[in-house]
């Protein structure tokens, strides 16, 4: 995965995540170097993206929502202005980082205990978390198009079209796509 990613829509989106993350980090009292040590992210890294020099990837945000207890969708969300029942298509983030898209298609909010993802995972395309955004976050996959392997804390689970994964995420967790073909899935967080 690369270090940057982009953000639509709308235009603006990356410049409010970079104020979202630095009031995250501000109002937990964290010094950037404390965050550094605690999400695994270089100091140097956080202070550009809090100054919106670069996006973060994928990777990078999973590791700060780790950090700070929340899903990505949820960080997203709080960029977002207000909450509405109905979200159209055009208004649904999408999140791209090389092989990987994610559109938040139901974003998650405070007053709804579910978000729902709809992802896109190129062939031969690999993502690993170290750790879940929330400790026992309730998941439900549901692979839509092709082939998915999903490795929660250690077992593999090959996934094909209209299989459904069913979890707790407590640890590591790793999306792997053969190289002949990618996958499509629809992802539901259900927040404790």
């Amino acid at each position: 995965m690369s270090d940057a990613a982009t953000l639509s829509p709308p235009e603006d989106l990356t410049q409010r995540l970079s104020a979202r993350l630095s009031k995250l980090r501000a109002a937990r009292g964290l010094t950037l170097d404390q965050l550094a040590e605690k999400s695994g992210v270089s100091r140097a890294a956080l202070s550009r993206m809090e100054k919106a020099e670069v996006s973060p990837s994928a990777e990078v945000l999973g590791k700060l929502c780790s950090a700070y207890g929340m899903t990505m969708s949820r960080l997203l969300a709080m960029v977002e202005d207000g909450f509405s029942a109905h979200v159209r298509k055009a208004d649904q983030p999408v999140w791209s980082d090389g092989g990987f898209q994610r559109r938040v298609a139901s974003p998650g909010n405070a007053a709804l205990a579910a978000e729902v993802l709809e992802c896109r995972l190129e062939p031969a395309s690999r993502i690993a978390y170290d750790a879940p955004p929330v400790a026992d976050l309730e998941h439900h996959l549901i692979l839509q198009s092709g082939r998915l392997t999903v490795t929660l804390d250690g077992t593999a689970h090959a996934l094909r079209s209209g299989d459904a994964l069913r979890y707790r995420l407590h640890g590591a967790s790793v999306f792997e796509t053969p190289a002949e073909k990618g996958a499509k899935y629809l992802l539901v967080l259900v927040t404790p």
